[in-house]
């Protein structure tokens, strides 16, 4: 749930969104201001483009520059669709401000340390931040609201992914934006969650975490690589450690292989990638890893 990022004015404001600029920036990219927040197209390799975000950059659009963002937030496919990320921040923070969120101090004790403060988005709702993480925090009564399934009991929700499920008890609380983001973070990490919410079956490539769970189970006798490195030894091939199943405590053993490094670098996989053992080489020589090495 980390926020949608924020920066000085600029021309050609976008109607229906008061308070959004949009231009080009000195270099030529395109750029937008919404409040404090600052937004650019900014180009990657290969002709790509990402969103790159920055605050409070004092200057007229015109005059901003690539060194003034240092926010990364994926990739765009044109300029339209940077200024649809734009105008959904714009929106974002309307609702947000709409809400009247309350900002506090707070010495409270959280699961992640010493609370530095709070935002209140109600009775009962409090979202602590600390020096390392974050998370909201429910009274009894509004952790009892939320779905059995996604429930802590502790009533403390982490930042990453928990979140989402005081998100989806109290949707009024939050912005269309974040919303959305909860509904994608139930999917992904918890699947039988949404799914007894919905009352559907997630199909392949709907969810990351069921997609995983179904990898491992699927290749539960294959030898999956757990850690690589380049050969110092065999020019050309990545040495790998690979164990059944992907099992990270190499319970039933490890072993090494060499694999093609242009290979490795481009066949990688989604989840983990499979030795082939017909092709690829069974290896007992010199090892480029440390812990191998006698």
């Amino acid at each position: 749930m980390n926020a949608i990022l924020q920066t000085a004015l600029g021309d050609d404001t976008s109607p229906g969104f008061p308070g959004i600029s949009f231009g080009r920036s000195r270099e030529g990219f395109p750029v937008a201001l919404v409040g404090d927040n600052a937004f650019a197209m900014a180009p990657g390799r290969d002709g790509r483009h990402y969103l790159a975000t920055g605050w409070r950059i004092a200057r007229p659009l015109e005059e901003w520059t690539r060194s003034d963002f240092y926010g990364h937030s994926g990739e765009l496919a044109d300029e339209a669709a940077f200024r649809a990320r734009v105008e959904e921040n714009a929106l974002h923070q309307q609702q947000r401000a709409a809400l009247g969120r309350r900002e506090i101090s707070s010495r409270a004790h959280t699961p992640w340390g010493t609370s530095q403060g709070a935002t209140v988005h109600a009775d009962g709702v409090v979202f602590h931040s600390t020096a390392s993480h974050g998370g909201f925090h429910l009274s009894p009564e509004r952790n009892a609201k939320v779905h059995s399934l996604l429930r802590a009991r502790a009533a403390w929700y982490e930042e990453d992914c928990h979140w989402a499920a005081v998100a989806h008890a109290f949707p009024e609380l939050f912005t269309d934006s974040e919303m959305a983001s909860a509904e994608s973070t139930i999917r992904n990490w918890y699947p039988e969650a949404w799914e007894a919410i919905h009352g559907k079956v997630l199909e392949p490539g709907q969810s990351s975490t069921k997609d995983e769970r179904d990898f491992y189970k699927r290749h539960a006798d294959d030898w999956i690589v757990v850690s690589a490195i380049r050969s110092d030894h065999e020019p050309g091939f990545t040495e790998v450690a690979a164990t059944l199943g992907g099992d990270p405590t190499g319970t039933h053993g490890a072993s090494r292989y060499l694999v093609p490094s242009e290979e490795y670098g481009t066949s990688g996989g989604r989840f983990g990638f499979i030795i082939d053992e017909a092709r690829h080489r069974l290896y007992d020589g010199p090892s480029s890893f440390i812990g191998w090495q006698r």
